[in-house]
């Protein structure tokens, strides 16, 4: 039983961390992350954003909607595959993961216990 409490609290402390990072940042836990995964791997296909954000891929759409329709992210059609949607930053996307990464962020102390 100690362990789905440890589980609930790191749980609380990650909500806790997006209201503060939507706050800072005006975007959420995924959407900081999915610009995180762009700028580290390049273009990435929707399909790819998915597994490595460990969403599903109904919720990437949303989440790459989203950071679209902030600017952050353009899609390009695949070489050669044209039905294949690739996304990548834009200079402002990568202005705004550059931002974050530079910017001192307050973590919860639950998280920081795990995160050592």
């Amino acid at each position: 039983m100690n362990t789905i409490c440890k589980i609930r609290d790191i749980y609380m402390a990650i909500g806790e961390f997006e209201t503060y990072f939507v706050k800072e940042f005006n975007l959420s836990l995924n959407e900081g992350m999915l610009l995180c995964s762009l700028q580290e791997k390049g273009e990435l296909t929707s399909t790819s954003l998915a597994k490595e954000l460990q969403l599903t891929c109904s919720n990437t759409s949303k989440v790459i909607k989203s950071v679209e329709e902030k600017e952050y992210i353009e899609r390009k059609l695949g070489k050669e595959d044209k039905r294949e949607m690739r996304f990548s930053l834009t200079p402002k996307g990568n202005d705004v993961i550059n931002h974050i990464k530079a910017s001192k962020i307050e973590i919860p102390k639950e998280l920081k216990r795990v995160l050592k």
